[in-house]
């Protein structure tokens, strides 16, 4: 049997402190593994801290954009210091959203470079929030030689997948397939062998899952709407998506 991997959930969030030893002992019966990202300096400690309950729960370490404006030498001291407790970093990147002056937008960028280059030196994948912010996304990473790039919940346009799956990143999507009509599109266009799954929990989603906050064990729903869109057996893609996430990790 194979396992399937959340490419990108908040464990570390509040919301699912109370159920979390349910959630740990789901994800074995179920086969189910996370990339549990972190946003800042606690959630990142939480992070780590549930990683050591748990080898399924992988621990990504960085600061979110939103959160780039903050100081960041405690958070990168961490990186360098448990490196190799570190399976990526994450969730980190650019979003326009969260600034107000041209300033700010400077820092962003800084911040997003700062922790690629650290990626780059212990060649740790990444995972990106690039709300809007693509084009200046693959820009910079022009500069950097890293090992496994994912796109998190994917939002461009299809000349921007291309480019993406030129250039040999991952891209992933979620829980907006069961509905979404416009993602839907893109993974039809998505190389199979660049896509990987989430749920980004705990985010809720107006039309499925009743707005609750999701769950990894909803993670099957989506790769059962992929394989539909895709018209690939489930099982298959099931396979695939494992492979995906084992290369995208450099396991």
């Amino acid at each position: 049997m194979n396992w399937l991997y959340d490419s990108h959930i908040h464990l570390s969030d509040a919301e699912y402190e109370t159920d979390i030893s349910h959630i740990i002992n789901s994800m074995e019966i179920l086969k189910l593994k996370a990339c549990c990202v972190s946003v800042d300096y606690e959630t990142s400690v939480n992070t780590l801290n549930l990683s050591k309950k748990s080898q399924n729960i992988l621990p990504f370490i960085g600061l979110h954009p939103e959160m780039a404006q903050d100081n960041t030498s405690k958070i990168f001291e961490m990186i360098e210091k448990k490196n190799k407790e570190i399976t990526g970093i994450g969730e980190i990147g650019l979003d326009r959203t969260y600034i107000t002056s041209d300033d700010e937008w400077t820092v962003q960028k800084k911040v997003f470079s700062e922790q690629l280059l650290i990626a780059e030196k212990f060649q740790k994948p990444v995972s990106i929030h690039s709300r809007k912010t693509l084009d200046e996304i693959f820009e910079i990473l022009s500069s950097f030689n890293l090992k496994g790039v994912l796109l998190h919940w994917f939002d461009g346009n299809k000349n921007q997948l291309k480019h993406a799956m030129d250039l040999g990143l991952y891209v992933s999507y979620g829980p907006l397939l069961v509905y979404a009509n416009d993602k839907q599109a893109l993974l039809a266009k998505s190389s199979t062998e660049q896509i990987l799954v989430e749920t980004d929990g705990p985010v809720k989603f107006s039309h499925c899952f009743n707005h609750k906050p999701t769950q990894i064990q909803f993670l099957p729903s989506v790769v059962y709407c992929a394989a539909k869109i895709l018209q690939i057996p489930y099982s298959n893609l099931l396979k695939q998506l494992e492979k995906n996430s084992q290369k995208f990790l450099n396991d």
